[in-house]
């Protein structure tokens, strides 16, 4: 096992599970059994609102590690604690936003497909990903990050 203080033993790229999710979807809806989910327009117009709420939110947590000096690579070690910005309310804001572009683009595929893929994409990102980031921020970190795991939820 890889030394935590020297950065995240991260297993997957973080947005890699909810796209191949996605694109998973759409075969299994295209070419074996279609599981239409059409609210008409509706669709469109949510799954572009969820898909855009997910990329501002990426955007923000950007420009807030960028702010801080530190690295958004999750094969790198954090340089600086993030507390502000969408990391007042959220540990994991990217990983937030992700599930917004996520449902989103479940609306704009039109199927249900989507949802059967939940557990797995969130087990991926939870013990593939966001368990490895949380052991490297304790290493680092140490108490400074245990009291803002005690004040910030992981997800909402």
């Amino acid at each position: 096992m890889s030394d935590p203080t020297r950065r995240p033993a991260t297993l997957v790229l973080p947005p890699l599970p909810y796209a191949l999710a996605l694109y998973a979807s759409w075969r299994l809806d295209r070419d074996v059994l279609p599981l239409p989910f059409n609210l008409g327009r509706v669709n469109d117009g949510l799954g572009w609102s969820l898909v855009g709420m997910g990329l501002v939110l990426f955007a923000w947590t950007l420009f807030t590690f960028w702010r801080h000096h530190t690295t958004v690579n999750p094969y790198k070690a954090a340089s600086n604690l993030v507390q502000d910005g969408p990391f007042r309310y959220s540990r994991n804001p990217i990983y937030v936003g992700d599930w917004f572009i996520y449902a989103g683009g479940m609306l704009l595929l039109q199927t249900l497909w989507p949802l059967a893929f939940v557990p797995l994409v969130w087990l991926i990102i939870r013990f593939g990903v966001i368990r490895h980031e949380e052991r490297h921020l304790e290493a680092v970190f140490g108490e400074e990050y245990a009291n803002f795991r005690a004040r910030v939820r992981r997800w909402l």
